[in-house]
């Protein structure tokens, strides 16, 4: 008992010496990124080099995106906010999630119980850390979001576990199905 104790002592410092600080992006930062918004039909694949990625993402957003980084709990802009609108892929700017899908977890991250659509994520299996768990990706630009857990609440029972890095919103009536 003593050593798992250990281990999750250990991995759980490691997920937090390995979080990048939050940094505050100036609304001119965002609209120089390049940063292509695309609606809710649009499925084409966005195909980018590690160093076109670089050149549009903030350091901490290339970090949690492209490298599969986590931030620190309690510490992204969207734990507590609660809008009406849609949070989209900060990458790509693919709808993700509808804040009416938004839940409080008490994780420390922003939970939803499923995207705004089947095909806006694509999942895949993440045996790091020491751990089993679901990676959960933009399906349009393959960018980490996050992880899925089975342990969120009806309908679905899915907690989707999402950086608050990963996600920018765009305010107004929430979109659905």
């Amino acid at each position: 008992m003593h050593n798992i104790r250990l281990m999750t002592m250990l991995c759980l410092g490691i997920l937090i010496a390995g979080s990048v600080p939050l940094d505050a992006r100036s609304p001119q930062q965002i609209t120089e990124r390049g940063k292509t918004t695309v609606s809710d039909t649009n499925t084409t694949k966005v195909e980018k080099s590690e160093q076109e990625w670089r050149q549009i993402l903030t350091d901490e957003e290339y970090h949690i995106l492209r490298e599969a980084g986590t931030e620190r709990p309690f510490s992204g802009e969207y734990v507590d906010y609660n809008a009406d609108g849609t949070y989209t892929c900060a990458a790509c700017g693919n709808p993700l999630f509808s804040s009416e899908t938004k839940f409080k977890s008490g994780s420390g991250w922003p939970s939803y119980y499923q995207p705004i659509d089947p095909d806006a994520v694509e999942t895949r299996a993440d045996n790091s850390l020491l751990m089993r768990r679901t990676e959960v990706l933009c399906a349009r630009c393959d960018s980490h979001l996050g992880h899925v857990f089975n342990d969120g609440p009806d309908p679905t029972g899915l907690r989707y576990c999402i950086n608050s890095v990963a996600l920018d919103f765009e305010s107004g009536e929430a979109e659905t199905e």
